[in-house]
C-alpha cells in the first residue's frame, strides 16, 4: 500500500455546519465535538475501536433538537470513509463483530461493496440515553451506511441497559469496519468481487 488513506469533508447547510477528517491506517485517535455529549462517547469509541483516526467538528441547530446534528454527522463521516476508500480495491470488504458489554450481546456485519443497505434490530427501553434521543441511532447508521457505500446490519441480540446497547452497536460496528477497510495484499488493489469491480 503506497497511498495515504485519508479524507477531508465538509457540508454546510441551513441547519448544520460538519467538518470531519478520517485516517483509514491510524491508531484510533479522536478529537470529537458535537455538542451532544452521548454522541461524542459513542463516536469516541468508534474510532478507537476501528483504529480509525477521527476528528469530527459539528455545528447545528440543537436547540430545535438533535436529529440534523447526528444524521449529518453520519452523511459525513460515511462521506469521508468512502473518499478515503478510493475504488474500494484491495480491502478485505467484508467484517463483522460479537461485542458483549455486561448483560448485553450485539453483532454487527459490514460490506463494503458501494451498495448501500441498512439492517437495523434494535430496541431501547427509553426515550433518551442522557440527553439524546435513542431513536437517532438508527438515523445516525443510516447515514453512515448510506454515504459509506456499506451494506451494515446491526443487531442486539440481547441486552437490558440502553447505554450498553447504544455503545455495543458502535463498537460492534466499528470491530466489524477495522477488518472490512484492511488491505489484503493478496488482491493487489483489486477489488475483492467475482464481477472485477463494485
Amino acid at each position: 500500500m503506497t497511498q495515504t488513506r485519508t479524507a477531508d469533508v465538509s457540508r454546510s447547510t441551513k441547519e448544520t455546519e460538519i467538518s470531519v477528517s478520517v485516517n483509514l491506517d491510524g491508531t484510533g485517535k479522536a478529537d470529537i465535538e458535537t455538542g451532544i455529549g452521548f454522541f461524542d462517547h459513542m463516536l469516541d469509541s468508534l474510532a478507537r475501536h476501528s483504529l480509525i483516526d477521527l476528528k469530527v467538528r459539528c455545528k447545528g441547530d440543537t436547540h430545535i433538537d438533535f436529529h440534523h446534528s447526528v444524521e449529518d454527522t453520519g452523511i459525513v463521516i460515511g462521506q469521508a470513509i468512502a473518499k478515503a476508500l478510493g475504488d474500494f480495491g484491495g480491502i478485505t470488504r467484508f467484517g463483522h463483530a460479537y461485542i458483549p458489554m455486561d448483560e448485553t450481546l450485539t453483532r454487527a456485519s459490514v460490506d463494503l461493496c458501494k451498495r448501500p443497505y441498512l439492517i437495523w434490530k434494535v430496541e431501547f427501553r427509553r426515550d433518551k440515553i442522557g440527553e439524546m434521543d435513542t431513536e437517532l441511532f438508527k438515523e445516525f447508521f443510516h447515514a453512515l451506511a448510506g454515504n459509506g457505500g456499506m451494506c451494515l446490519h446491526v443487531e442486539n441480540i440481547y441486552g437490558e441497559n440502553n447505554h450498553h446497547i447504544a455503545e455495543s452497536c458502535f463498537k460492534a460496528t466499528a470491530r466489524a469496519l477495522r477488518t472490512a477497510i484492511t488491505v489484503d495484499p493478496r488482491l493487489g488493489g483489486k477489488p475483492a468481487s467475482t464481477k472485477g469491480s463494485l
